[in-house]
């Protein structure tokens, strides 16, 4: 399965807002943002002196799309896809992209609290430790309609991992628009989310002018 290699931190000092690739390091002091909050290479600490560089209106939208890209964990072929088949959808193409984005498998599995980033919860899904339903899925793509359960194997709790983060899970905060019963290791899809119950960090209207030009 192909995935992008490049370095998180790097990632993140390069779009210039914290993408949250690393789990719990995103939230200690030792997160590299909070040190060198200017892009990575040779031209990054002019950046940090008040000399940013001045995008045209392309790229200004082209960073928007690479925040997309680089926060779900996708490469341009599969980001281009989720951009094909919203803009074919009835409404606003815009909601219906961050839609998409947000009903894949391994991102609730990471909305959910399962996991503390969205490679372990890509990883969690492939290794067949998620169950939809009761049945055992493997493609961190599948679209997860409202109504249905995400849960975690049974034979795979007594594992570290699970050991270490199900207690966790009492003290996640999911969003509204998904309910979460940490005894039962269980959570579902309430309602399609509206783009007001999306907040992120790129401009999802950047991205659909992107692609529109």
């Amino acid at each position: 399965m192909a995935r992008n290699l490049d370095p998180k931190c790097k990632q993140c000092r390069r779009e210039g807002v914290k993408l949250f690739l690393k789990g719990d390091k995103c939230f200690s002091t030792t997160c590299p943002m909070l040190k060198r909050d200017y892009p990575p290479g040779v031209h990054g600490p002019s950046s940090k002196k008040g000399r940013k560089p001045r995008l045209s209106g392309y790229g200004t939208q082209l960073r928007e799309k690479q925040k997309a890209k680089r926060t779900y964990r996708l490469l341009e072929k599969q980001f281009k896809l989720y951009f094909d088949k919203a803009s074919h959808m009835p409404g606003d193409t815009s909601e219906n992209l961050l839609q998409l984005l947000e009903l894949r498998l391994d991102n609730l599995v990471y909305r959910l609290g399962f996991a503390t980033s969205r490679d372990s919860a890509r990883q969690l899904v492939t290794h067949g430790h998620i169950t939809i339903d009761g049945k055992k899925a493997s493609i961190p793509s599948i679209q997860i309609k409202v109504g249905q359960k995400i849960s975690i194997l049974d034979n795979v709790k007594e594992k570290e991992y699970w050991k270490k983060q199900l207690p966790k899970l009492a003290k996640v905060e999911v969003p509204s628009w998904l309910s979460l019963d940490p005894n039962k290791y269980e959570g579902q899809i309430v309602s399609i989310p509206s783009r007001q119950d999306l907040p992120t960090s790129f401009d999802p209207t950047m991205i659909v002018e992107f692609y529109s030009r």
